[in-house]
């Protein structure tokens, strides 16, 4: 069993438990679920830089990113960076992660909010449209095409935008549905963790442009975005580049402001 093979069995035992000690019909009677979402999909369209900034601690295959990390310090730094949106890590075991990052960067924040987490279930949905966020992650890997329909769907009956993250394109080609508003290319591979932004550059071509096209993973430097910016993708996520830093909002506003200069 690999190691998203693992994490997604995992997320389905929590699942289970968390229907049970928190119904759906509990959720939805939070403040939050009744919001109006910001839209990523538009600020990404209406930005020159297009970074979406991640929260996380830690990783898999990074297991001491940054452990201390504060979620209202963080997620307050990459607004003031200049954002077009914000990813919060809510798993837990693996991530270090949680809902109530989520919740507080949601307090902290007036940026688009992407809950990134391994969604199984349409309990998860509605959880993360309760605790703030505007955006949810789908990942083809684990998923199949069917429950991508149905999950996006559930997702934009809430006022969610959908991102579907897409690894090859086999995983493309068998999740293209119009309840999904931006498709993200993760560069690295999550079965194995090795990194290639090449995957960006050839699946490029290859999504329909009603897709916002994202490029997740592996990017350190801006030189690969202006590469992938003339391939027509708008989005940029990044996370340890910026996390493993010990201010990480600082080092998202000099990353930004050196993207801007080359733009």
């Amino acid at each position: 069993m690999n190691i998203l093979d693992k994490i997604a069995a995992r997320k389905r035992e929590e699942v289970a438990i968390l229907k049970e000690e928190v119904p759906a019909e509990s959720l939805q009677l939070l403040p939050h679920f009744h919001r109006k979402c910001y839209s990523l999909k538009e600020n990404l369209k209406n930005s020159s830089t297009g970074i979406i900034a991640e929260f996380k601690r830690r990783s898999p295959s990074h297991p001491e990113i940054n452990l201390e990390a504060d979620a209202a310090t963080v997620t307050a730094g990459y607004e003031a960076a200049g954002a077009s949106g914000i990813s919060v890590l809510t798993d837990e075991e693996f991530f270090g992660g949680s809902l109530d990052d989520l919740a507080i960067a949601r307090e902290t924040v007036k940026l688009p909010l992407l809950r990134k987490d391994f969604m199984i279930d349409e309990y998860q949905i509605v959880e993360a449209k309760a605790m703030g966020a505007d955006v949810i992650l789908l990942i083809a890997a684990i998923l199949k095409p069917e429950e991508i329909k149905n999950l996006s769907k559930k997702a934009k009956d809430l006022g969610l935008e959908v991102l579907l993250e897409v690894h090859n394109e086999e995983e493309l080609e068998n999740a293209i549905f119009d309840t999904v508003d931006m498709i993200g290319v993760n560069n690295r591979n999550l079965k194995t963790f090795e990194v290639d932004l090449g995957i960006s550059k050839d699946l490029a071509q290859k999504i329909p442009n009603q897709f916002v096209k994202i490029s997740e993973s592996g990017i350190s430097d801006t030189a690969p975005i202006i590469e992938l910016q003339k391939s027509g993708f708008k989005g940029f996520l990044i996370g340890g580049n910026f996390m493993k830093t010990e201010d990480p909002g600082k080092s998202a506003s000099e990353f930004i402001k050196k993207l801007k200069n080359k733009a």
